[in-house]
């Protein structure tokens, strides 16, 4: 049977790695197993769901595990009672990498499913881009014969995906932990500095790949090398004088509207600070007007002169 083209993993499922994770071996070097479900159409696996299995391994012969299949079963099928829909498409640990008892783990899960898939979920991720890794273990013969075929694991295209559901929980998860005072050209540069890094270290990967085939230690993988062709192929020739001219002409006129907008907002925050200023003074005036019983230039005129009492008529009283 042929090896899946493609995963989708759901946001629920990497919960559940996480939550299972802290739970069972938080804070040691001990990694955790459990079953992933789903389903597999036309070579794309659809991971919905998972729960953990109890599994032992010892730190120091990794050939030694144990997993309890029996429990396997049994909660395989309670979560068949509730979805049948969903059947065992593979299994995940917690890696970080693969380890030499794995292959033995997958022939185990591969009594309940045909072609099964390993997604390695790193809980505490050092590198940026996605936390997860799946493999599919396949045949392997050595061209010149000198070896007996044997399984391998093989990386396969992953990616997350999300119901309508899923998506508005994930949402109401994030949002305590989006920064709302973050501009969007901020976010925006903070994602290109990401991507580059992501860039940065798939090329050193490649790098590695290729001086590990050149020293011999490692096999000639012709896939590979066609990839890696396929994308020197497309890589554009910067010694191109027109190439050169289009990309300069493209930065400066970016910077130029980065300038402008700059100016702007320079000029729109000093107009709003003589108007708050303007404002501010207009109160204090209007607040506190000036009291003509207080001012000493003016004659208070409620109190009788002097002399005026005595020019008062004799018929008058007082």
């Amino acid at each position: 049977m042929p090896g899946p083209e493609r995963v989708v993993l759901h946001p629920l499922v990497l919960l559940s790695v996480v939550d299972h994770y802290n739970r069972v071996a938080r804070d040691s070097r001990k990694r955790v197993v459990g079953v992933l479900l789903g389903a597999c159409h036309r070579g794309v696996v659809d991971i919905t769901n998972s729960f953990a299995v109890p599994f032992e391994e010892d730190a120091k012969d990794p050939s030694i595990w144990f997993l309890d299949h029996s429990y396997l079963e049994v909660i395989f099928r309670m979560f068949k009672k509730v979805n049948a829909r969903e059947g065992i498409v593979g299994w995940y640990s917690t890696g970080p990498r693969i380890r030499e008892a794995d292959l033995d783990i997958n022939e185990l899960i591969s009594r309940f499913c045909d072609s099964p898939v390993l997604v390695i979920c790193e809980v505490q991720p050092n590198e940026i881009g996605l936390p997860i890794t799946a493999y599919h273990a396949q045949e392997e013969v050595r061209e010149d014969g000198t070896e007996k075929s044997k399984k391998v694991f093989l990386n396969v295209p992953t990616e997350v995906g999300q119901t309508e559901a899923e998506e508005i929980g994930v949402e109401h998860l994030l949002r305590d932990v989006k920064d709302a005072t973050i501009s969007t050209l901020a976010t925006d540069v903070s994602a290109k500095v990401q991507g580059l890094r992501g860039l940065f270290s798939r090329l050193q990967e490649i790098r590695q790949y290729l001086e590990y085939t050149l020293a011999g230690k490692m096999p000639v993988n012709h896939e590979i090398m066609k990839q890696l062709q396929d994308i020197f192929n497309l890589l554009p020739n910067m010694n191109a004088g027109m190439l050169s001219k289009s990309l300069a002409v493209k930065s400066n006129d970016m910077m130029l509207g980065v300038y402008v907008a700059s100016l702007i907002r320079c000029v729109i925050a000093l107009h709003n600070l003589i108007d708050n200023k303007e404002v501010r003074l207009g109160k204090k005036h209007v607040d506190k007007p000036k009291d003509k019983a207080d001012d000493p230039k003016v004659e208070k005129t409620d109190e009788p002169k002097a002399g005026e009492e005595d020019k008062q008529p004799s018929g008058s009283k007082k």
